[in-house]
């Protein structure tokens, strides 16, 4: 997320994504000095999902601890993180449930939040895990209008069992309610274990404290 205008070193966050699989996460990030400066900074977070593949329901907690630096520019904001992450996944199927070992590995996470023009935005995301052998990365363009920035946006996500993920939809990024910003998007998907697309829709909010 972003570093803002304000006094407080705390941010806290919470992710929604929905389609035929579901994915939720919450965390926190902290700067040594304030979020709008530049400076250390770390992140920690926990999220859970579940998704149908053949013949089977996979469901996933996974948690990390990442550790960095953003840098405070007049363009917007960048960061790079590095930190230990982990997951544990149980399976459902005609033959019963199972949990599988506890994964452990290592994350790389890069961000940046960047307005190349008056009244535009450019956010680019990259997570990179080795826990469950897995990349997830988002990039997206707003203009600003109606008190957010509205725009395209494209992720792409695979893993070490060979699911695959990319979608492409439109976002509202930044609009405010009351001392909560919020990000919302909409759009269509397709995954390796689908034989068709999909709708999706994806729910971001994040507040100082």
């Amino acid at each position: 997320m972003r570093a803002e205008t304000n006094p407080a070193s705390l941010l806290l966050f919470g992710s929604l994504e929905a389609s035929p699989s579901v994915f939720a996460t919450t965390g926190a990030k902290l700067a040594l000095d304030r979020l709008d400066r530049e400076g250390f900074v770390a992140l920690a977070s926990i999220g859970a999902g579940r998704r149908t593949e053949p013949a089977l329901v996979r469901q996933t907690i996974g948690f990390a601890a990442v550790f960095g630096y953003q840098w405070v520019r007049d363009w917007g904001v960048a960061a790079a993180y590095v930190g230990p992450e982990g997951s544990v996944e149980v399976l459902s199927g005609a033959a019963g449930s199972g949990i599988l070992p506890a994964r452990l590995g290592l994350r790389l996470h890069g961000e940046v939040w960047a307005r190349p023009s008056e009244g535009t935005l450019l956010t680019a995301t990259l997570i990179l895990g080795s826990a469950r052998t897995s990349a997830w990365s988002r990039i997206s363009w707003g203009t600003q209008l109606w008190g957010a920035y509205l725009g395209p946006e494209a992720t792409l996500y695979g893993d070490h069992t060979g699911y695959a993920k990319w979608s492409v939809g439109l976002h509202a990024t930044d609009f405010k309610i009351g001392r909560f910003s919020f990000r919302a998007s909409a759009g269509y998907q397709r995954t390796t274990e689908a034989r068709s697309g999909s709708p999706y829709v994806a729910f971001d909010v994040w507040t100082p404290w």
